[in-house]
């Protein structure tokens, strides 16, 4: 299983041609987002809805929380079960992860409990993550 980080997940949004054609070679092996890259997505465009200024940045912020919605629904979610939970506090007491964002750090936890590859273009990010499989489709 392939799990999509938030920042390969938007290039997908915008059909970038590596991270396109990487999700159609991977047509065997499922393709899905985490709840954290869902969560992040939807989290910059209602916050572009809540502070539209005007009616025009209100219909266009609301056209890309629907196209945003409209893409989150092509994948599966992975969401957060006892078996994250777990990885989560095991991470967090790794000194070497101590400044990793929690976001970051709950990325990795579902990608280790779900024993999927973490697609990123951050790779260095979680280069510290023990047995945490890698890939960035951006590249």
């Amino acid at each position: 299983m392939f799990i999509l980080d938030t920042d390969i997940a938007t290039l997908a949004f915008h059909n970038h041609h590596r991270v396109m054609q990487h999700m159609m070679q991977a047509e065997t092996t499922p393709v899905v987002l985490s709840v954290v890259t869902r969560l992040e997505m939807l989290y910059g465009r209602i916050e572009a809805v809540r502070k539209a200024a005007t009616g025009a940045e209100l219909l266009r912020a609301t056209d890309r929380l629907m196209q945003t919605e409209a893409f989150l629904g092509r994948f599966a979610i992975v969401s957060i079960h006892p078996g994250v939970a777990e990885q989560f506090d095991a991470l967090r007491k790794l000194k070497k992860l101590q400044t990793m964002n929690a976001g970051d750090r709950l990325q990795a936890a579902i990608a280790l409990a779900g024993g999927a590859t973490l697609v990123t273009r951050n790779t260095k990010d979680y280069a510290n993550v023990p047995n945490l499989p890698l890939a960035n489709w951006a590249a």
